[in-house]
């Protein structure tokens, strides 16, 4: 038995706690591992520890191995996972080179190639957002269903991502407590029986899984156009203050929709919030800061997409800027743990209306108030009233040269000035409200009222509809103006344990824990021209700080975490009921009761359990199809998707979380199977006649009308045609190639991008997928006017036709 744990990936041998001396590191210890510099690479070292020391996300990639499967380049995903699996093993190095991250990261986003000095918080949200895409799967509509009706009974607008786990491999130490193990690279483990399943939950000696530092607790709370997944909704409403309207719930509104590809946020310069945009590669973009204040990640889903209308106006081509085929939800490992909501509401100051936005984040980018920013501030908390509108000097406006150089200099004297001499200390909460304050929309950012149909002034304020599981914040300490560029440097204190949230949840917030405990910080030495980073994390084993420098890891007492200079933090949700809930677990676990039925659990699902304070409800459908059955596609890696769990212990996990469904034999869905072949027959009767059709147009010599087809439909068919793309085009969409006459008629669009096709390929594809307008180059002979016309010239007329 003993032999048996050791070999377990949740198995924690008891530790000793590293020498006090500054210089030593525990050997031996898993987790302190340094990373070589590769040429001012410090940026991504230090965003790497910091995520690797977040024991939900590390924990998937070395207990859910076979779970991190994409066919996307540039597979940056397998190069994470091998950097975290050399960190933790058992036998680590004293550091690692992260050659293959750094290579992957600069194929994705080429801001990164060559050795100039980057922002960590554009490294890691370009990181992240690229991760999601590449291990992001469609939610099942039975798993979606069972989210809202959860969601529903809570009253909450929100929307909930459930995933997939696998396993990792024999030789690695989980950094906290987690599901069963298995092979990596998705090949099947060796069938270890009940038992062996079962030591996923137990790791003996009243939870071994659990962490040290969960164990002290018992003595003692971010991304364009798709990153943001947010949906409008406007209410309309009669109230007399903005608070009034905050106190009110939503009526219609939408859960945003899950991630879609997105690209990186801005670094730091514009010093404004960011969302995530999902239809570009990762890219530095800059939005107007009249955009919501908060940044978030990138979408990790795919984005809203609309059906398309062809009521073709005389002077307009109607865009539809909808898809035709359904949307489709998207979560992953990255947005279950990161993604949080944020509700915003915009007020009409003249006719009370109020319109509600749900939007996703990744990450939360906080102004630092100077000091008459926290006068107002606490003034507003004090009296319990809204904040002025850009009380966090987070916005400024251009009111002359004379004004513009008088800030210059104030600018500038403050940066040289020590912050103490300023007044009182900044601390995380002040940089929490002054982001969550009312803004005033007046002067040039007025709002553009549905009712009135006019610009008005306007208040917004926004309050968290969901909070995540590991909370990112984001410390605006960089400012790049026209002139000139400046680093704020004032101290922000930031807790150690017990950040609370609850002053800046929403009424209809359905999270039910509030309070959040430091995991790491990244800081930053230097001004705003060069600098060097570095990341304070707290190991999850012994629960002692240490320092990340580059290759060199040094232990730290927590004072020293404390007076850090912090730029980006990551908090994670704390609950001692959690750490009660799981020695529960493992307590019935090992108690090893004889069973008549065996029941089968999500990996993913486990590794949730083990990690997250709130998992939600058991979600097999993570391995299971919409039949109830398994997808042939996942078959032969089932052992890497599942855990056995005896029967005692899933009656508890179903009656504490609920979920399910109850799975006790595993088969491939007959259904499913049939449906593939299906697909695979139709996939291969329209290529096939496509080709063919193609090739009778490419024999005319001189054909009498040529089709014109988007070529961003049609790749979005060859797409699905190919097998890279699961889902159907959809109706036809030509409107982006169209544009209308003086006369009302359609020509073809200068410039469009477009494919020509025969008459009968346009019918057989218009046939099948419907869609429009219709656009045909048809050639014709031109008469002659007089006998200065050209003779026997051709000219080609677009003639096109609604359908």
């Amino acid at each position: 038995m003993t032999s048996n744990r050791e070999n377990h990936p949740l198995w924690v041998p008891a530790v000793s706690r590293c020498s006090p001396s500054p210089s030593s590191v525990c050997a031996g210890l898993p987790g302190l591992t340094g990373m070589k510099n590769l040429g001012n690479s410090c940026y991504m070292n230090a965003a790497l520890q910091a995520l690797s020391n977040c024991p939900p996300l590390t924990q998937f990639f070395l207990e859910c191995g076979g779970l991190v499967r994409t066919d996307k380049k540039p597979a940056l995903c397998k190069s994470y996972q091998k950097l975290v699996s050399e960190v933790w093993h058992r036998k680590r190095p004293s550091y690692v080179v992260p050659t293959s991250l750094s290579h992957g990261i600069k194929l994705v986003n080429p801001m990164f190639r060559g050795y100039a000095q980057q922002d960590t918080q554009e490294f890691l949200r370009c990181l992240m957002d690229q991760l999601h895409e590449e291990l992001k799967e469609p939610v099942v509509a039975a798993a979606a269903a069972l989210t809202e009706a959860r969601d529903s009974d809570s009253s909450d607008t929100d929307e909930k991502r459930e995933g997939d786990r696998s396993p990792s491999e024999d030789e690695f130490l989980s950094c906290d407590s987690s599901s069963d193990r298995g092979e990596g690279d998705g090949q099947g483990r060796g069938g270890g029986g009940p038992q062996a399943e079962t030591e996923l939950l137990v790791a003996d000696e009243a939870g071994r899984a659990i962490s040290e530092k969960e164990r002290m607790k018992d003595r003692k709370f971010s991304w364009g156009q798709q990153r943001t997944n947010s949906e409008q909704v406007d209410e309309d409403a009669d109230v007399d203050t903005a608070m009034a309207a905050l106190n009110q719930q939503p009526t219609d509104t939408q859960p945003p929709s899950p991630r879609s590809t997105s690209p990186c946020r801005t670094p730091e310069p514009d010093n404004e919030a960011h969302m995530r945009s999902a239809s570009r590669p990762c890219s530095p973009v800059h939005l107007h800061e009249g955009h919501a204040k908060l940044a978030s990640s990138p979408p990790r889903a795919s984005p809203v997409r609309m059906g398309p209308s062809y009521v073709l106006k005389k002077a307009q081509v109607l865009s539809s800027g909808s898809r035709r085929r359904k949307e489709q939800r998207y979560r992953s490992v990255i947005s279950d743990i990161f993604d949080g909501s944020i509700l915003s509401l915009v007020q009409c100051l003249t006719c009370d209306r109020v319109s509600t936005t749900v939007e996703t984040f990744q990450d939360l980018s906080l102004p630092i108030p100077g000091k008459e920013d926290l006068a107002k501030l606490h003034s507003a908390i004090y009296q319990n009233v809204p904040a002025k509108p850009g009380s966090c000097g987070d916005s400024s406006t251009a009111q002359g040269w004379l004004a513009f150089i008088v800030e210059y200099i104030r600018r500038f004297v403050v940066s040289c000035t020590p912050s103490w001499f300023w007044g009182p200390v900044v601390t995380l909460e002040d940089c929490l409200a002054a982001f969550f304050a009312a803004d005033e929309l007046k002067g040039d950012n007025m709002y553009s009222c549905e009712r009135c149909k006019k610009l008005r002034n306007g208040v917004k304020y926004c309050k968290v509809l969901r909070l995540p599981e590991i909370l990112c914040i984001h410390l605006k300490r960089f400012r790049h103006e026209v002139m000139y560029s400046f680093k704020i440097s004032s101290h922000v204190s930031f807790p150690l344990e017990g950040l609370d949230l609850r002053p800046f949840l929403a009424k209809e917030c359905t999270s039910q824990i509030t309070t959040y405990d430091l995991l790491s910080v990244i800081c930053h030495h230097g001004t705003a021209g060069s600098g060097h980073y570095i990341a304070y994390c707290q190991n999850v084993i012994n629960g002692q700080w240490y320092e990340f420098d580059d290759q060199y890891v040094t232990e730290v007492h927590e004072t020293v975490v404390q007076n850090a200079e912090a730029y980006v933090l990551f908090y994670r949700k704390s609950s001692e009921e959690a750490v009660r809930e799981r020695q529960q677990v493992v307590s019935l676990a090992a108690m090893r009761e004889p069973s008549l039925l065996r029941f089968y659990v999500s990996r993913e699902w486990l590794n949730k359990f083990n990690t997250f304070a709130e998992p939600g409800p058991i979600t097999n459908h993570t391995f299971l199809c919409s039949h109830g059955g398994i997808p042939p596609n996942k078959y032969h890696y089932i052992d890497d998707l599942v855990v056995i769990l005896p029967q005692n212990v899933w009656e508890h996990l179903y009656n504490r979380f609920g979920g399910g469904p109850a799975v006790n034999h595993l088969y491939v869905c007959s259904i499913c199977q049939v449906e593939i072949e299906a697909l695979a027959k139709r996939r291969r009767i329209e290529i096939d006649t496509f080709i063919k059709l193609n090739k009778a147009f490419q024999a005319e010599e001189s054909p009498s009308v040529i089709y014109c087809i988007s070529m961003q439909w049609f790749r979005e068919w060859e797409a699905f045609v190919k097998g890279k793309d699961n889902e159907p085009p959809g109706p036809i969409d030509n409107s982006r190639i169209a544009q209308v006459k003086g006369s009302g008629h359609i020509q073809l669009k200068q410039g469009a991008d477009y494919g020509q096709i025969s008459e009968e390929t346009w019918v057989y594809l218009n046939n099948l997928y419907g869609g429009g307008p219709e656009i045909a180059l048809r050639q014709s002979v031109a008469q002659l006017q007089d006998p200065d016309s050209l003779h026997g010239e051709q000219k080609i007329e677009a003639e096109t036709r609604a359908v």
